[in-house]
């Protein structure tokens, strides 16, 4: 393939990450990880008895984008919803950790947040279980997070809306980071969920798998063509000035919009495939950062498609950070 940047365009660009300014704005969710090992069935039931040997607790759903922002060194700040409980209570003291301004964190009371617990055997997830409420966040909650963008537009480089269904990114939403974000040179991104793409129409970039793509553009894609006539049918329709679809062991297709549809395909680069937990998540944080950086969607993709190689080499809900970009450049 045909190199898309040099190393020196790509070590410029890393380097302008800690200058860079993002804000991650969606549903914030729990992680939690318990690992262990299985030597016997249970006598009570046919299923495995999983010998816990540890278990670790790690920053989900759109916390996680903000999570691979902050590994890259990037200058990132986030909004959504938790609620009043100790997972919420315990995602607010991670934050803190972190150096986390939660001015745009909104405690819903009467709203669980969301936690999803995974058992992990010889490698091998066994069952995973949620808690959550996919019901859309109260007005209130919307008002204030809108209030939080407003009070950060003149500073940004780019926003990320990281939606996992889970009730905060609804159509009022995003209306009104449209209308905060009117007019600015700010790069907003979308790392979409929904099956109705409209809801997200006018963003700049949407990030969606080619399962998600494919059902927004209600076409099944079975072969190596149906991707491509998928992505720019999407683009066309909905008004994007770019999107990246992700194909996982296919790599990535980016599909730009200058005057007709330019089409770039990005093969897989992971050496080893471990676990591809949060890999999107890691595309559309160092996406966006890449292009506050200064970079092009091109330039950015290319990025972003490197270090979702890291990560899916990795165990569990993981990161890549700046060095390990760098050396793999």
């Amino acid at each position: 393939m045909k190199r898309i940047i040099s190393s020196r365009r790509a070590f410029e660009i890393i380097e302008n990450f800690s200058r860079a300014r993002v804000l991650v704005v969606g549903d914030i969710m729990a992680d939690h990880f318990i690992w262990g090992k299985v030597s016997r069935i249970s006598p009570e039931a046919p299923v495995p008895v999983v010998e816990v040997k540890k278990d670790n607790f790690t920053l989900g759903g759109c916390a996680n984008v903000f999570n691979n922002i902050h590994a890259m060194g990037g200058r990132v700040h986030l909004a959504g919803v938790v609620g009043s409980d100790e997972t919420g209570r315990r995602l607010l003291s991670e934050f803190r950790n972190l150096g986390v301004d939660t001015g745009g964190i909104v405690v819903e009371a009467g709203r669980p947040s969301t936690l999803k617990t995974r058992i992990v055997a010889h490698g091998q997830q066994v069952v995973r279980f949620d808690r959550e409420d996919r019901k859309p966040i109260q007005a209130k909650s919307v008002r204030k997070i809108l209030s939080y963008v407003e009070s950060l537009r003149e500073d940004l480089g780019a926003l990320v809306v990281s939606d996992y269904s889970k009730g905060v990114v609804t159509r009022s939403l995003l209306e009104g980071i449209r209308n905060v974000l009117a007019g600015r040179p700010i790069f907003t991104c979308i790392d979409p969920k929904q099956r109705d793409f409209s809801i997200y129409q006018g963003f700049d970039i949407v990030t969606p798998n080619h399962l998600e793509a494919g059902y927004a553009a209600a076409t099944e894609i079975q072969n190596g063509q149906d991707h491509i006539r998928v992505g720019m049918k999407l683009l066309q329709q909905f008004d994007f000035k770019a999107l990246l679809m992700t194909r996982g062991e296919e790599g990535m297709s980016l599909f730009e919009k200058k005057g007709r549809v330019k089409h770039t395909a990005f093969p897989a680069e992971a050496r080893e495939v471990f676990d591809v937990t949060g890999a999107g998540d890691t595309v559309i944080g160092v996406l966006a950062l890449s292009m506050a950086a200064g970079a092009s969607f091109r330039e950015a993709a290319y990025l972003a498609n490197h270090a979702a190689g890291i990560v899916v080499s990795k165990a569990g809900t993981a990161t890549a950070t700046r060095e390990e970009l760098k050396r793999i450049l």
